[in-house]
């Protein structure tokens, strides 16, 4: 038995050394993969309250003014652009239903302390939050299965909540499924719906929801998050790179997130992000390049203008991207014209830049150049060398700058006047423009265009009367007829007409004798249709003037007898005979007088 004792020492099991001791401090944690326990910025980041959420004020100020006055909805729907916080913003109702505290047992929007069930709900493992993808459950069959839990109470929370992502991919028959429950659901269920395509969803869905549409985040609100984030992590990037991806992510703050979590990784530890390294990660040519380019199509410069595009070509942008460029610089520079520069989102330098394109050239020329360059994004995305396809777009930008427009170059050439007075371009570089440069292509239009010796003034109308005669010296016979039997005049003065429709007027009448008064006048004219208080149309006092004339003569008394003495005539037509000439009233002397 000796050799078989055992002291206390001896029987002491070994202790694992990754557990804490009892009376001593716990043993340092084993070494872990870090970049196994890494979690991205956009998870990590993840808004967990109402407050958190970025440029949605106008929905978490609905919901908490629903909840305070007890009126929640049984069902909501939540549309927006990806990244914008359809998903985070189910979780959070999911949180606010059935928050519960030690201190507060009903709904709530504020969520700073942790309810009973946040946790639970939070790491999607709650029994009575249920959410799911609607994209792997399209079925009939799993919304059934689905439905058939909705009448039970929940096990341990207040609601039993229903989130379904990407609701629209659901088929047409689950839809018809949920519509009986989702219009009479039980006082315990709540339904949260999200999805990207609201116009896929029935409108019987629909309307059986409360609709939240959760807006774009603007660029500045990203930014401000971003560089959150930036201090929260420890790392240093420049202002104008944030920018870069604020603008890149099109509103959505989890693209922009994102990109900020790889951009991060542009650096070695410790040192900043420049603005450059961003622009490179993202693909994106040099914007004050592209503004450069801008400023030398505006100024018709063609040949420096293919040099800056291939410079930036051969640092790896894409065409397809410089157009994308162009057009939102083309689109900088209309607003700075008609607000501001203090509307441009913009560094200080690049908007003063814009600015000065809008100040230099008309809104017309703008309009035309933003028409020409969205086709011309097309054409580079179709071309089999998308390189070469930018290239002729430059060069027909270029020459097309500051060409006047349909009406303006129809009165120079009836004036006379050459379209564009500038002299020759210097270099042979591009056409005219307003910004400087002359104009080669000008010159050339004059070339074909003949100038008509003496132009014909536009026609001053004073009355109706005189648009009448107007339309049926243009022999425009259609519109005369319509204008005629159709136009009961109410009120005229020189490019202002208001008018009754008669009935069965044409829908488009006002709008063509707009358009034919504009191009015979030269000038803008305001055609209205008022309800009522119109005068007779001219077809109409027409025909009043002919009955008054029947009657005239119906009522002559030599005209009666004759009608008398033949029973059965009728008077078929009236018509006016033309007068003789006053020389054929007058006799000839007679010659056999003075005989």
């Amino acid at each position: 038995m000796a050799d078989e004792d055992l002291t206390l020492e001896d029987a002491t099991p070994e202790r694992d050394p990754n557990t804490s001791d009892m009376f001593g401090a716990p043993p340092a944690p084993a070494p872990a993969d870090e970049s196994a326990a890494y979690t991205v910025i956009a998870r990590k980041y993840r808004p967990r309250t109402f407050e958190d959420l970025y440029g949605q004020e106008a929905m978490v100020r609905t919901l908490r003014n629903a909840f305070a006055s007890r009126r929640i909805a049984h069902a909501f729907m939540l549309t927006g652009v990806r990244g914008v916080g359809k998903t985070t913003t189910a979780r959070l109702l999911a949180r606010a239903l059935n928050y519960e505290t030690d201190a507060l047992h009903e709904p709530s929007l504020d969520l700073a302390e942790e309810g009973r069930h946040c946790r639970a709900i939070i790491e999607g493992r709650h029994m009575d939050v249920l959410e799911l993808d609607a994209a792997s459950r399209t079925g009939v069959a799993d919304m059934r299965e689905l439905l058939d839990g909705v009448r039970y109470a929940p096990v341990e929370a207040r609601y039993k909540v229903y989130i379904i992502d990407e609701v629209h991919m659901l088929s047409t028959g689950a839809f018809n499924a949920l519509l009986k429950t989702l219009e009479e659901p039980p006082p315990h269920a709540k339904f949260i719906f999200a999805t990207t395509e609201i116009r896929k969803v029935p409108v019987t869905i629909l309307s059986r929801c409360q609709r939240f549409d959760l807006r774009r985040v603007e660029p500045e609100v990203i930014v401000r998050n971003l560089e959150m984030i930036a201090e929260n992590e420890g790392a240093r990037v420049e202002h104008e790179g944030l920018l870069l991806i604020a603008r890149a992510a099109e509103g959505s703050v989890r693209d922009a997130q994102s990109m900020l979590d790889q951009a991060i990784v542009q650096a070695e530890p410790g040192q900043t992000v420049t603005a450059a390294s961003i622009r490179d990660m993202l693909g994106l040519a040099d914007r004050a390049q592209t503004i450069t380019l801008l400023e030398q199509v505006m100024r018709g410069e063609a040949g420096p203008a293919i040099e800056t595009f291939r410079t930036l070509y051969g640092f790896g942008a894409d065409p397809g991207q410089v157009m994308l460029d162009l057009l939102e610089h083309c689109h900088g520079a209309s607003v700075a014209k008609a607000v501001g520069v203090q509307a441009l989102t913009l560094p200080k330098e690049q908007a003063q830049r814009l600015a000065a394109v809008g100040a230099a050239v008309s809104a017309g020329a703008l309009s035309r150049i933003w028409q020409m360059m969205l086709r011309a994004y097309d054409e580079v995305r179709r071309a089999p060398d998308a390189a070469a396809a930018c290239d002729m777009v430059l060069i027909r930008l270029a020459y097309a700058a500051d060409l006047p427009g349909p009406e303006e170059a129809l009165k120079r050439l009836q004036s006379g006047e050459p379209l564009n007075p500038g002299g020759p371009s210097g270099g042979g570089s591009g056409g005219g423009s307003a910004m400087g440069g002359g104009g080669g292509v000008v010159a050339q239009a004059r070339m074909v265009a003949p100038q008509p010796q003496a132009a014909e003034p536009a026609p001053t109308l004073q009355s109706f009367a005189d648009v009448l005669a107007l339309i049926e010296k243009k022999r425009d016979i259609t519109l005369r007829l319509d204008v005629e039997r159709y136009v009961r005049p109410i009120a005229f003065r020189p490019g202002v007409l208001e008018y009754e429709p008669a009935p069965g007027a044409p829908a488009n009448l006002a709008q063509r004798l707009v358009s034919r008064l504009k191009e015979w006048t030269g000038q803008p004219w305001l055609i209205a249709a008022q309800g009522g208080g119109g005068a007779e149309s001219a077809w109409e006092r027409q025909k009043r003037e002919e009955r008054e004339v029947r009657a005239e003569i119906e009522a002559d008394p030599f005209i009666r007898s004759v009608m008398e003495a033949f029973p059965g005539a009728e008077i078929v037509s009236v018509r006016n005979l033309p007068q003789p000439e006053a020389s054929t009233l007058t006799d000839a002397p007679d010659e056999d007088e003075d005989e």
